[in-house]
């Protein structure tokens, strides 16, 4: 099965109630791993690339691994760039091949965000590419972008008509939701999504999904929110994973980097055959 267009994956995930794990990857083991996880799962899967990530591997490079590694790929995959601040680096992952981006003007005046996501939108067309939109920020830094300060959650009138006037095909919203590791249980506003589906039939983004509850993740993705990120879960499996083997070779002083390759291959395999399971789209892609 080819890479397919982010809209054609989250519409099916939207008919079929469930929610597809958008995993970001740090390197060629982690991309590698992830699509193997989805394989396993019979899940599509959204592969997102950071801005931190595409600067230090390069967009030529990390295109080639991604076209290398989908060309026979079983179930539905695209590659997303995620949280993007930067026109530039949206320009030339558009051009290398990337099929969907996230704007993030966040930080903008959210009429100024409005005229620039319209731009966005304009370009990644030419492509045949497809456009998350946020006008809130998403509290917690990730990859160098956002902030730990809690932003202002617009009006449902104000995201309504960001949504209609920019043609963006995913939406992010602000729901009391956080990037990295909750220190504490987060108090969610889910009637938010509800509210916004029900006025404009969008795919939601749920961001900062690492830490989330099962139950959470089942409300939400009933919901609306078809696109689950998941950063910091990766992030950790893949660090935690790479020191348990480190720590094991330096004790029986045997240095093997292929086991090590492996076992945290394995760890990030069975992380994504996971999430796939709790999200619901396990056994979806037949």
């Amino acid at each position: 099965m080819p890479v397919v267009p982010l809209k054609e994956i989250l519409d099916s995930a939207v008919a079929g109630k469930y929610g597809v794990p958008a995993i970001n990857v740090v390197n060629d083991l982690t991309l590698g791993s992830v699509l193997a996880g989805a394989v396993d799962a019979r899940s599509p899967v959204i592969v997102q690339t950071s801005v931190k990530t595409v600067r230090s591997i390069g967009s030529r490079v990390l295109f080639a691994m991604w076209e290398a590694m989908t060309a026979n790929i079983e179930v539905p995959v695209a590659l997303h760039l995620d949280h993007c601040p930067d026109r530039a680096v949206i320009t030339e992952c558009l051009a290398a091949g990337w099929n969907s981006v996230l704007f993030d003007a966040s930080h903008l005046p959210v009429e100024e965000n409005l005229r620039q996501t319209i731009e966005v939108v304009a370009e990644a067309r030419q492509y045949g590419a497809h456009v998350e939109g946020e006008i809130e920020s998403i509290t917690g830094v990730e990859d160098g972008v956002g902030s730990d300060a809690e932003s202002a959650r617009q009006t449902l009138e104000v995201s309504l008509d960001f949504i209609r006037r920019t043609g963006v095909d995913v939406f992010a919203p602000a729901i009391g939701n956080a990037h990295g590791v909750y220190r504490r249980a987060p108090v969610l506003d889910f009637q938010r999504v509800s509210d916004i589906v029900a006025a404009e039939p969008i795919s939601i983004a749920l961001h900062g999904g690492s830490g989330m509850s099962d139950d959470q993740f089942r409300d939400l993705i009933a919901r609306g929110c078809a696109k689950v990120n998941i950063s910091t879960a990766l992030k950790m499996t893949y660090m935690q994973s790479t020191l348990r083997e480190l720590r094991a070779a330096e004790a029986a002083d045997k240095w093997d980097p292929p086991t090590l390759f492996d076992a945290v291959s394995a760890d990030v395999r069975a992380l994504t055959s996971t999430l796939a399971t709790t999200f619901g789209s396990a056994g979806t892609a037949r």
